[in-house]
């Protein structure tokens, strides 16, 4: 489907080092966090965290260490354009779901003028969390051990979120996962061709308009009315879980993406980022396998929190949530390589197709274990 590609990646501390330039070039001096956020203690350095590809995050430590640490972030206001309307969804979700398990997702502080965020002279948005020291995200899964216990998480902060009227939250992406928009998307892209990347995308465009119709019938029942909107994180990859030292699932993070949607959008994501340990961008398609037992074990964490609440019509359609999402996480960076690279960080030419091709294997791979799927779903 996808020729590989042999390119080298860029170093974690040459990105370490840009990440600090961008916080040093915004002008939010230590000094001003101290001054503007409800924060314990003073906070007197930060450095750069984690390896996001959209937001610019940073660890800030307490001069005082009887208080807590805390992270910074930038928020890319340029993808996540109505900020007031996200910090809101955020504000509203955490003190609701921590309400009904305290720590089961981070905690937001809030500005000393009662914002939920800081917007500097620049116009930049920053906002502050809480630091959990004591808790880890692993990127990639390691054990179905592991996995159960994110998926235990994740299910845990949708049931927590059942009562919560969905309605009332901003969509902070519209047509986030909107399967019929991003297919519109990626035919616009192609169309348009601005820096000349069709040619070489050809067999993944192709597999692309395929598989269509399959990949459309969730959200068909959705507007038809089979299954109902919750209230939905929207990007349970497995490292927007914290562990504790036990290796339980303690903490849901990375919440710019709660809004309206099906449980198949967090089933899904979490089964795409923990049935194959090949990395999201692999180039070599032959390491990209469904692995059963690793299904088996989110499908049984999951389901164990949240089975209580799910219909029937969306039990019956969680085996096409895998594909599904990896379908749409597929043909996204399959649009931003033919856009030229414009929405998601890259760190070595190419590596949006890669991932394109990564996914889209996935995608194949899924829908050739369809019946799999539904006979451990049947009995998870």
């Amino acid at each position: 489907m996808c020729r590989r590609r042999d390119i080298p990646g860029s170093s974690l501390n040459s990105r370490d080092k840009i990440d600090l330039q961008i916080f040093q070039s915004k002008n939010l001096e230590v000094s001003i966090i101290n001054t503007v956020f409800k924060i314990e203690g003073h906070i007197t350095s930060a450095a750069p965290f984690g390896n996001g590809h959209i937001n610019d995050t940073f660890r800030l430590s307490n001069q005082d260490k009887t208080k807590p640490d805390y992270l910074l972030q930038r928020i890319n206001h340029l993808i996540f354009t109505e900020v007031e309307q996200m910090m809101l969804n955020i504000r509203r979700v955490t003190e609701h779901v921590n309400q009904r398990l305290p720590g089961s997702t981070l905690e937001l502080i809030g500005t000393k003028a009662g914002d939920n965020f800081h917007r500097d002279k620049e116009g930049n948005y920053w906002r502050i969390y809480r630091f959990r020291k004591e808790l880890q995200s692993i990127d990639v899964a390691e054990t179905p051990a592991q996995i159960y216990e994110g998926a235990k998480a994740f299910g845990r902060f949708l049931s927590h979120l059942a009562d919560f009227p969905a309605h009332t939250l901003h969509y902070t992406i519209p047509h986030f996962h909107d399967v019929v928009v991003r297919l519109q998307q990626l035919q616009e892209a192609i169309a348009e061709d601005r820096v000349g990347r069709v040619k070489e995308a050809r067999a993944a465009i192709e597999y692309s308009w395929e598989i269509t119709e399959i990949m459309q019938r969730i959200q068909k029942a959705g507007d038809r009315g089979e299954i109902p909107l919750r209230v939905t994180h929207n990007d349970t990859k497995f490292n927007n879980v914290l562990l504790d030292e036990s290796g339980r699932g303690r903490c849901v993070i990375d919440l710019e993406t709660v809004m309206p949607g099906y449980v198949h959008y967090d089933f899904g994501d979490g089964i795409r980022t923990t049935v194959t340990t090949a990395a999201e961008d692999e180039a070599d398609l032959k390491k990209i396998t469904v692995d059963l037992d690793r299904f088996q074990a989110f499908a049984q964490g999951f389901l164990e929190e949240t089975r209580d609440i799910l219909s029937p019509a969306e039990l019956q359609y969680l085996p096409l949530a895998g594909p599904l999402l990896a379908y749409l996480m597929g043909i996204r960076f399959l649009a931003d390589f033919l856009r030229g690279d414009s929405y998601y960080k890259t760190h070595f030419e190419g590596q949006n197709l890669q991932r394109a091709c990564a996914q889209l294997e996935l995608t194949k791979n899924l829908l050739a274990q369809q019946q799999a799927l539904q006979d451990i779903l049947k009995k998870a």
